[in-house]
């Protein structure tokens, strides 16, 4: 876990600066009209965070594993972080990592393999250690549709 912990925060801090830099008009424009521009993408990023923070809290003490289920489109639909000014979605997005990775940095060994049911994925319910380790694949696989190859990584 301290792996992970060190990963996520050196990631959030490098790139909370560089998607700083994109130009608003390009952070904002959408490639189609059903697809996410990139300031909703990292709009996603800030709700899966939500979502994962809560699983990660919620696993250590819950006496079953909690079924914590998050429908992206409606999250990012009804945050509307396209109205948003960029610079509020990047810090949000910035703020809600570095609370996971306290939460992460002070949870206990004894409860890495307590589990949490996200309630899409097959088998489930997943290890707090696997759900750290596949929240870190899944922010680099969305870091990449906002800065492209900024990291070389398969996820599914």
């Amino acid at each position: 876990m301290h792996e992970t912990v060190n990963e996520l925060t050196k990631i959030v801090t490098e790139y909370s600066l560089r998607i700083s830099y994109i130009s608003e008009q390009e952070f904002s424009a959408k490639p189609h009209h059903h697809k996410w521009s990139k300031k909703e993408v990292l709009g996603h990023l800030i709700d899966s965070g939500q979502n994962n923070l809560r699983r990660f809290i919620c696993g250590q003490y819950e006496t079953r594993p909690p079924n914590i289920v998050y429908d992206q489109d409606h999250w990012v639909n009804f945050n509307a972080y396209q109205q948003e000014e960029s610079k509020q979605v990047i810090a949000l997005w910035t703020l809600i990592n570095k609370r996971i990775a306290a939460v992460l940095e002070r949870m206990p060994a004894s409860s890495y393999a307590k589990e949490c049911d996200t309630g899409k994925d097959v088998p489930s319910p997943h290890s707090l250690e696997w759900l750290a380790d596949d929240y870190l694949k899944h922010l680099k696989h969305h870091l990449n549709q906002i800065i492209p190859n900024s990291f070389d990584i398969v996820y599914k």
